[in-house]
């Protein structure tokens, strides 16, 4: 950092923080702001001025704004289950400045140009944070990638089982393979929901309020299987694949291999796997089902010793929101509830909650939930405290302990399976591009893939 940065050009504003969190590690500083970017990063004391300054307090620490690259905004075409307004609100009420949307849910979904055009177009207005978009790899779509990759979407996403929704149907694995060779001609990027319906198809179906009935309908061997394809296909074609939401940790081992061979190859999971554990799932809460399922206590603690070796890569929220209806709350039907967990308010105080139980520094969680996603996706200038990036950030108070309260959520359907609980860390503020995010007026930006 500068040692004397006070004869700087004009700036618009400047934080003041006893702890941020640049890319090096924690470090008194000063964060001066011009025209939405990070102008200067300078020693705590150096004096900088500008029209706004603001001066944290010594509970608080400055984190780059997260990156979300997994939620379903479900919008245009399912705005009962969600939508731009209220997502985005969410998205900064939990520090996320910058989300990427997925293809599916929304109707129609993004498998073509004209789709994320009408997305775009509904977006725009109500995006209270920063939002990008994913485009969608489905049977019949191979002739839509790359117009799509040319209007700037960050990737394609593809099923190979069941997605849950009729007008987003699974790719075979020849059609896998077929779609990963044209992405890496344009060195774009697959992100894959690895479940094997083989594997699916053999397993015990879910019925009623038993989470372990649920449980068996989703082996670990259905996401160990569709893994190892998804690597072969990567291994032939040399096209970057990412796994989505990963909840077997049985699938690590073949997913080191697989990188130290040289296979382009990322990972995620997300907050419900490191936090939550089948064991405490209580008889008839579907609120706590998604897919692939929150697995044995064993299976989340196995996870996070994938994220401290690093073959997992980030933490997003995979944000999948439905209404009270689908969710079957009355009858707990773990067979036929919609399948998804709303989380996107909550996912940093829940990584913050476990981390500290793990023993895993705060700079490790954020960098999974920022700087990581956003290399992966491509999502230029995010996710950092450093000159030249978009000024978003996250005042994040470590110490506040507070109870999540469902009907408290920016979420349109509040309704979680976190609801009652207790956890450690709170967003104060979040600021985008240099704003205070104020709930009221929208100024979020639609974002493109650069190069």
């Amino acid at each position: 950092m500068p040692e004397q940065a006070a004869d700087a050009p004009h700036l618009d504003m400047v934080i003041r923080a006893e702890r941020a969190m640049l890319p090096e590690g924690p470090s008194a500083a000063e964060i001066g702001v011009r025209d939405g970017r990070i102008a200067v990063v300078a020693d705590l004391g150096t004096g900088l001025t500008g029209e706004e300054v603001l001066d944290l307090s010594a509970e608080q620490v400055l984190l780059p704004g997260l990156v979300d690259t997994h939620v379903h905004v479900n919008d245009p075409g399912r705005t009962e289950w969600e939508g731009f307004g209220t997502a985005t609100r969410a998205a900064a009420a939990g520090g996320v400045t910058t989300l990427i949307d997925m293809p599916l849910n929304s109707l129609p979904p993004t498998v073509d140009v004209d789709a994320l055009e009408e997305k775009r177009r509904t977006a725009e207005p109500k995006a209270f944070v920063d939002v990008g978009f994913w485009g969608g790899a489905i049977p019949g779509s191979t002739e839509h990638l790359i117009p799509l990759h040319r209007e700037g979407v960050y990737g394609f996403k593809s099923f190979l089982s069941d997605s849950g929704v009729e007008e987003f149907p699974p790719l075979s694995p020849a059609e896998l393979e077929r779609d990963m060779a044209v992405l890496a001609e344009a060195d774009s990027l697959m992100i894959v929901h690895a479940e094997s319906p083989r594997a699916l198809e053999s397993a015990p179906a879910a019925e009623g309020r038993s989470y372990g009935s649920f449980l068996s309908s989703r082996p670990r061997e259905a996401e160990n299987e569709a893994i190892r394809a998804v690597i072969e296909a990567a291994r032939r074609t040399g096209c970057r694949a990412h796994i989505l939401h990963l909840s077997s940790a049985e699938a690590l081992e073949d997913i080191a291999a697989a990188r130290e061979e040289g296979v382009r190859l990322t990972v995620e999971t997300c907050p419900h796997y490191l936090v939550l554990s089948a064991e405490e799932v209580p008889e008839g809460a579907t609120t706590f089902k998604c897919c692939p399922p929150i697995r044995e206590e064993s299976n989340r603690r196995a996870l996070w010793e994938g994220l401290r070796a690093g073959v997992i890569d980030c933490v997003v929220s995979d944000h999948s929101p439905s209404t009270a209806e689908l969710k079957l709350l009355d009858g707990g039907d773990f067979g036929g509830a919609w399948g998804g967990i709303s989380s996107l308010q909550l996912g940093l105080s829940l990584m913050w909650t476990e981390a500290q139980r793990q023993g895993v520094d705060l700079a490790d969680a954020v960098r999974w939930m920022s700087s990581a996603p956003a290399r992966i996706a491509g999502v230029a200038d995010k996710g950092r405290i450093a000159e030249g990036c978009s000024a978003d950030f996250a005042v994040f108070d470590p110490h506040a302990r507070w109870d999540v309260r469902a009907d408290d959520l920016w979420h349109r359907n509040r309704i979680t399976a976190y609801d009652a609980r207790e956890v450690l860390g709170r967003v104060d503020r979040t600021i985008l591009r240099g704003r205070t995010v104020d709930f009221t007026t929208p100024h979020g930006r639609l974002l493109r893939r650069s190069g």
